[in-house]
């Protein structure tokens, strides 16, 4: 005849101590119920043996009635109404552990259904896995609990997010193609519904990338052009980029100074403008004949250009 064993103390499965708190104990058992769930150890006896133990302590440790009697009698609760406690003596001493009664815990612990259609909750997903719980006949599945929505960051190309396009994602280990309107402007959110995301919904907040000219202030873009001091006294035509990847000649008139703003009408975004800011870039007098013929030209040209500020 089998020799009956002692089954493990509850608390010491759970790895809590006797003072544990309610949530403590859940908290445990969650860790260790999602640890050892047979879906995620196909195959393993041992796991299966201790997911059983754990759900086992944790119906009576989460139960306040239980509990009292647990921590009064120890696992000699066969003797009371009701019958005893799972795990208790009787079968050779073995835990004696209802599967169903354990995935019931499982359940009511992590919330959602057992089924793998009709909404259900996904167990593979839960547990990293891929095998969803399966329903049992006969036993109403309870509604999955709405999956939650994520907000997250994407980074768009400059010429992305000014032309239109489609990024690339990953939500879940999925990738996902996100298309992007025409002109969306950093900041904005792009709403990626849960039919597409297999979950909840994903709101991408657009960070567009800078490009390495370009500057843009919502439909118009701003483009600093370096001229010569010979050109900006002068005038010049200067070849100059838009940003739908046409090149332009424009004028620039003479006696323009660093900082004059050309408009390039409806060269910008969605009908917005380019801005061309002129900078004036003047070089050091290469040598003595150069110097004297500036001198020369400051002579023949008196201007005080801070004749006017506020400062002076």
């Amino acid at each position: 005849m089998p020799t009956a064993t002692m089954p493990r103390d509850y608390y010491e499965v759970l790895g809590v101590s006797r003072s544990a708190s309610a949530e403590e104990i859940k908290k445990a058992y969650r860790k260790l119920a999602a640890k050892h769930h047979p879906d995620r150890n196909p195959g393993d006896k041992e796991a299966e043996t201790r997911f059983k133990e754990v759900s086992a302590a944790f119906e009576v440790l989460s139960d306040p009635d239980k509990k009292r009697k647990y921590d009064t009698f120890g696992h000699a609760g066969d003797g009371f109404p009701g019958g005893g406690f799972p795990g208790g003596f009787g079968g050779g001493g073995a835990q004696q552990v209802d599967p169903e009664m354990a995935e019931e815990l499982f359940r009511n612990i992590f919330g959602g259904g057992g089924g793998a259609g009709g909404g259900g909750f996904d167990l593979g997903d839960l547990l990293g896995g891929g095998r969803r719980g399966r329903p049992r006949p006969g036993r109403a599945r309870p509604q999955s609990q709405p999956a939650e929505d994520v907000t997250a960051d994407v980074t768009v190309p400059f010429d992305v997010a000014a032309h239109g396009g489609s990024v690339s994602i990953n939500v879940g280990g999925r990738t996902i193609e996100v298309k992007v309107p025409a002109g969306i402007e950093d900041g904005k959110k792009l709403r990626v519904p849960a039919s597409a995301t297999g979950s909840g919904d994903v709101y991408l907040r657009v960070r567009v990338a800078p490009h390495p000219y370009f500057k843009r202030d919502g439909n118009d873009i701003t483009l600093e052009v370096p001229i010569t001091v010979a050109e900006a006294v002068l005038g010049a035509k200067v070849e100059v980029p838009t940003p739908d990847g046409a090149r332009l000649t424009v004028k620039v008139p003479p006696g323009t100074s660093s900082g004059s703003r050309i408009r390039l009408r409806g060269k910008g975004l969605n009908g917005g403008d380019e801005y061309l800011i002129v900078k004036v870039v003047a070089p050091a007098a290469a040598d003595e004949e150069s110097r004297e013929l500036m001198e020369e030209f400051a002579r023949r040209n008196p201007h005080d250009p801070r004749a006017n500020v506020p400062w002076k």
